[in-house]
């Protein structure tokens, strides 16, 4: 029932487009029992059908301007394959320390952020 649970508020968060494994990977360690590395490759795996579900969404309602994604695209599938080979060589403590860190940064941005 947890990972139920977990999968539908990290899909709400995924269709919004915020990032679903800011939930999911956190919830999958903290009360499941699953190591950083292994919560982050679940993510990715889960990752893949709620986005398409969620591109298709946003799709239909022209929230996507594609003279934007090529490049990103591009530069992420060559920095994919340069994260994962390093996320394999960092000890579990400090990988998850290394996603808190990025998580509260970020949070932090969100946070202060001026509108406009």
């Amino acid at each position: 029932m947890k990972l139920i649970f977990i999968g539908f508020i990290s899909g709400i968060i995924s269709g919004m487009g915020i990032g679903g494994g800011t939930v999911l990977i956190p919830s999958l360690v903290l009360f499941n029992d699953i190591s950083q590395l292994e919560a982050q490759g679940i993510n990715l795996v889960v990752f893949i059908p709620i986005a398409i579900t969620a591109i298709i969404t946003h799709i239909k309602e022209k929230n996507i301007e594609f003279k934007y994604t090529k490049q990103i695209i591009l530069s992420g599938i060559i920095s994919a394959g340069i994260g994962s080979f390093i996320a394999t060589r960092i000890d579990d403590n400090n990988l998850r320390r290394y996603f808190g860190i990025f998580l509260l940064f970020i949070g932090l941005y969100e946070f202060f952020k001026k509108k406009g």
